[in-house]
């Protein structure tokens, strides 16, 4: 009887699909094979999930009903504005605001203006359907987008440019939109332009406002639950969209927004940032693809010379005006041609804003079906441009980006983490992903020390599983992770050993442990005190107390001491500050000496380097405390210290951790210790002021302890040799 029934449903399933379990099944397999199939031919995926969107459409073979996957093509839009906020360099984008501004403004007018004369002229449409048409020229989709970002090249200022400019013309032509509808219902008085006004400022404040302080209280008190975290984030795209519906403009401008208003909440090598990532290119971005196709029907084509014409006339007039707007852009900034096209690979995209402001221009009785299959036809036509010229640019580009880069040598950075307990595990990851140079092929090591007593056969087995959670977790980012496990007298042993044999350059070690003082910011399962590891690891070590996961941080507070900059570690660890501060999208406030700005000033200059930085004056480290009053609970601060007899120690920093604990016991907080070499010039507690300051007969006996002091790190290299 089952066997009979399960035939007659067969026999019962008729075109189009209304089941949703086909039609998403079918769909999951077009994502699936199209992009595959296609790659073999060298088209781009973006071309293949829209073809096969007119052939599962109703102008195609009618698989799938019109409106049966709208939802997850609107999610989809949604998903691409938003993640071009998301992946934005808020400091780059900061920086080229003028320029973004000014190709919106070429790539607004410039179609606006020329779509006004041919729509006048060529096609003689009236003034409200010249008014809408050109407006729509003006607008585009950022289609392509997601092969610049496969691509890696999202942060090149092309690329930032262009972005850029795509939501200051799209939100120009939707205000434009909402006049039209206003004129055309006899609204268009006082009481429509108070209103929009208002509600676009009350709309973009709680986006780039609220959002971020509800993110913020969000991840400090929800830190473990990544779910959550990935719905939460979900949610306030799509509450962004809403709000902008209400306010009078599209959802894709609410979605780009929150995307600038949580790029700082979530760092890009984060395992959400993954999540995010990995979800929207895997299912809402295909769908809204296929659901674009199915919008083309080629078979206007075929309605006579007047539907060629308004179709040839449409498509060619928006490919010309976009491609204008990219060669302006270019001469007045002095792009390349690779970068020109670039832009105008992102920006000659039509598809959403664009059908959106012709199906209503449709609906009123503003233009005729001529123009509206026009259009279709025009979004086939410059999808299929946008993503041949974005796919080709983009690699020349990336190769050109990849050239720029430092070589192999300079990148060969190894970063060692002593893992002491399950649960600082995850945070301890997330900072060493967050300061490794993306660049950089070797992986991440995880280090378990198991001390060599009576006991150590019972915990290798304890040790095993907690550094699998370190694996799983760092899988979630797509980091590479090389677990490594040492049997030693003491933790401290361990760690200096596995230091020289994996030849490590930064060992980052975390608090487990607040039973005592001294341990608070180290942890007292590693058996020993601070002082042991940094007098046998001489490599930069970061000594971390996190409250609270590092994306919710607003400021990063370095702290430096006195002739910081003459020690052998200061332009290493200063890169990992600046890259760390990128990762977790926050403004950089250092303090130090005059003398040391200027260091840092001409290093930021020299490497081109693009960072949100102020500087304050801080002469002395005894002063520390006296910066409490601009520090705030979702402060990073970062202080630097320095091992005994070292040019920059001072007494001070005897009991450093404990000060930090009492003062700063809700903060995020890192003891920094820079680099040094095993035989340090200034052993006998020298300064480079001592040399001046001295009387002559001190002077001298003063230079003699240093050339002997240099004599001696000369005769050691040369032994080592």
């Amino acid at each position: 009887m089952s066997v009979l029934n399960g035939i007659k449903l067969l026999i019962d399933i008729s075109l189009p699909l209304k089941d949703p379990v086909p039609i998403f099944s079918l769909v999951l397999f077009i994502i699936l094979l199209a992009p595959i199939i296609l790659r073999k031919f060298r088209i781009p995926s973006i071309i293949g999930l829209i073809l096969a969107g007119m052939f599962i459409g109703d102008h195609g073979f009618k698989i799938i009903e019109k409106g049966s996957i709208d939802l997850f093509g609107k999610a989809g839009l949604l998903y691409i504005m938003f993640l071009a906020g998301l992946e934005l360099d808020m400091t780059e984008f900061r920086k080229n605001r003028n320029r973004s501004m000014v190709f919106g403004a070429f790539t607004f007018f410039i179609p606006l203006i020329l779509g006004y004369f041919v729509c006048t002229y060529l096609l003689h449409f009236n003034f409200m359907a010249t008014l809408l048409v050109s407006s729509m020229f003006a607008t585009h989709t950022l289609v392509a987008y997601p092969l610049a970002s496969r691509l890696g090249i999202t942060k090149n200022e092309a690329v930032t440019v262009a972005v850029g400019g795509t939501i200051i013309t799209d939100t120009a032509v939707l205000v434009i939109l909402a006049v039209i509808t206003g004129a055309a219902a006899g609204n268009l008085n006082t009481d429509f332009w108070i209103r929009l006004s208002v509600s676009l400022i009350v709309f973009a404040s709680i986006i780039l406002w609220i959002f971020p302080m509800i993110g913020r209280w969000f991840f400090k008190k929800i830190k473990d639950d990544k779910t959550s975290h990935f719905i939460f984030v979900l949610a306030l795209v799509f509450l962004a969209a809403f709000l902008a519906e209400l306010a009078g403009v599209e959802g894709i401008i609410g979605a780009f927004l929150a995307g600038l208003a949580l790029n700082q909440l979530i760092p890009h090598t984060s395992p959400l940032m993954n999540r995010i990532q990995f979800t929207g290119n895997a299912l809402f971005i295909p769908f809204f693809l296929i659901s674009v196709g199915m919008l083309v029907d080629l078979r206007v084509l075929l309605k006579g010379p007047e539907a060629l014409l308004v179709a040839g006339s449409l498509t060619v007039m928006a490919i010309a005006s976009k491609w204008l707007a990219a060669y302006f852009t270019q001469i007045s900034f002095k792009y390349t041609p690779v970068q020109r096209n670039v832009i105008f690979g992102l920006s000659s995209a039509h598809a959403a804003a664009t059908i959106a402001v012709i199906l209503i221009g449709f609906n009123m009785g503003i233009i005729d079906e001529g123009v509206l299959n026009g259009t279709v036809v025009l979004i086939l036509v410059t999808c299929l441009v946008s993503s041949f010229v974005t796919e080709s640019a983009g690699r020349k580009l990336a190769i050109v980006e990849a050239e720029r880069k430092p070589t192999a040598e300079d990148t060969q950075e190894r970063i060692l983490i002593p893992i002491s307990g399950a649960d600082r595990i995850e945070a301890m990851l997330d900072f060493a992903v967050m300061l490794k140079d993306p660049d950089s092929a070797t992986p991440i090591y995880p280090l378990a020390v198991v001390q060599d007593d009576e006991e150590a056969k019972e915990k290798i087995p304890l040790t095993n599983r907690i550094m699998e959670k370190a694996v799983e977790h760092a899988a979630a980012t797509e980091s590479n992770v090389q677990v490594v496990t040492r049997i030693d007298l003491n933790v401290s042993d361990g760690i200096a050993r596995a230091a020289k044999e994996l030849m490590i350059t930064d060992v980052i070690l975390g608090r487990t442990d607040k039973t005592s003082t001294t341990d608070r910011l180290f942890g007292s399962i590693f058996g020993t005190t601070l002082d042991n590891v940094l007098h046998s690891v001489w490599e930069t070590v970061y000594v971390c107390d996190f409250n609270y996961p590092l994306n919710a941080t607003r400021k990063l507070v370095l702290v430096m001491p006195k002739n910081a900059e003459y020690e052998i570690g200061f332009s290493h660890y200063l890169q990992k500050i600046i890259l760390l501060s990128k990762q977790v999208g926050a403004r950089l406030l250092i303090c130090c000496h005059h003398k040391t700005q200027a260091v840092i000033e001409a290093k930021l200059l020299q490497t081109k380097q693009s960072v949100d930085v102020i500087f304050k004056q801080f002469d002395e480290i005894e002063e520390l405390l006296i910066l409490s009053r601009e520090i705030t609970g979702n402060d990073l601060i970062v202080v630097i210290s320095a091992r005994k007899g070292t040019i920059s120690y001072k007494p001070y920093f005897e009991g450093m951790s404990a000060r930090l604990n009492k003062h700063f016991h809700d903060n995020n907080v890192i003891l920094l210790y820079p680099e040094q070499t095993e035989i340090d010039y200034v052993e006998a507690g020298l300064q480079p002021e001592d040399l001046t300051l001295a009387p002559i007969q001190e002077q001298l006996a003063n230079l003699n302890k240093l050339s002997k002091a240099v004599r001696r790190i000369f005769k050691g290299n040369k032994d080592s040799e």
